[in-house]
């Protein structure tokens, strides 16, 4: 059996990716993970397409200068405007967060509406939509097709979110509010399922859940591309050969005790190993 003991490039434009970085870790608990925090330029949703792609090759570059043997894009917005740039100019294969759970949405669909919520930048870009519609053709070409005549894919930005989660108010009376008014539009159309297209919004996932009903499938784009990475590794042979517990590195542009004091309260547990790369700021 082939191995690559090589470790994983993770990257975001801040905090959002470490989300993503902990569902990778639960479901391959013996690589080694790198991870690069862009703290000096979140955020990227109200930059240029052309900065976000030179922004992501830069840290595509500098993770493969570390010897990575893949790199995610845990960043929606990345994964929307940069993704096919990065996947022409790179050496490694390179994943985004978008295709994985706009994938699994169509999958445990029920043929009725799907929901997307993100940040602004994800929502106005359109990607998941395009990935979702993308898909329902496979289907239809397969004979698979099971979508409604009338089926249409909701999408809707809550950009308050995402500073809601980095002040802590996890659990406040204004952020209940908050998600209700983001949401209850989105619950008039009755989807089937709910994307949530914005790494952040894990965090508020209990939240979302009282606000939708426990019965509404919740897709976590995070624990969906952990498993697109596992099983392009493992079909590869790529997986790292050994039984110890993985490495970890993490690297952030400015302010690393930020960084740690936020990065704790994603991961739920310490965070170890951090250094700022001056070459960004």
């Amino acid at each position: 059996m082939k191995y690559n003991n090589s470790p994983i490039g993770i990257f975001d434009s801040g905090l959002g990716g470490l989300t993503v970085f902990k569902e990778v870790r639960k479901i391959l608990p013996y690589e080694d993970l790198i991870y690069f925090g862009d703290t000096a330029r979140v955020p990227y949703g109200n930059k240029s397409k052309e900065t976000i792609l030179r922004y992501s090759m830069e840290i595509s570059k500098f993770l493969i200068s570390k010897g990575v043997k893949i790199v995610v894009a845990a960043c929606n917005t990345s994964s929307s405007l940069a993704l096919d740039g990065l996947r022409k100019e790179e050496s490694v294969p390179i994943f985004g967060v978008i295709e994985p759970g706009a994938k699994k949405a169509v999958e445990v669909s029920s043929g009725g509406n799907i929901a997307v919520i993100g940040t602004s930048a994800t929502i106005k870009s359109r990607a998941y939509s395009r990935v979702i519609y993308e898909e329902i053709n496979v289907l239809k070409g397969n004979g698979g097709y099971k979508f409604k005549n009338d089926f249409k894919v909701i999408e809707k930005a809550c950009p308050l979110l995402v500073p809601f989660v980095e002040e802590g108010f996890l659990n406040e009376e204004i952020t209940k509010k908050i998600i209700n008014y983001y949401l209850n539009p989105v619950i008039c159309e009755k989807p089937s399922c709910l994307v949530l297209g914005c790494t952040h919004y894990p965090i508020l996932k209990d939240l979302i859940l009282e606000e939708v009903g426990q019965d509404m499938q919740i897709i976590d784009s995070g624990i969906e591309t952990a498993k697109a990475v596992k099983c392009f590794l493992e079909k590869n042979g790529m997986l790292k050969d050994g039984a110890t517990k993985g490495s970890e590195l993490f690297f952030v542009s400015d302010d690393l005790e930020k960084f740690k004091e936020l990065g704790e309260r994603f991961l739920g547990r310490k965070i170890e190993n951090v250094s700022i790369v001056n070459q960004f700021l």
